[in-house]
């Protein structure tokens, strides 16, 4: 029993490694799959109105 705890505690230490890691070296590897979609965005405001 205490075997497959340790394993599971060692796999979850492996996929947090992991995952911070990509988050951390993601950008460096594969700058695109970060990069936020650009778009312009015009919206009208209205200043002043008590409405």
């Amino acid at each position: 029993m205490w075997r497959l705890i340790k394993f599971l505690f060692v796999l979850c230490v492996l996929a947090a490694i992991a995952f911070v890691g990509y988050a951390y070296l993601g950008p460096v590897f594969t700058p695109t799959d970060f990069a936020p979609p650009v778009q312009q965005v015009t919206q009208p405001v209205t200043l002043g109105a008590d409405g």
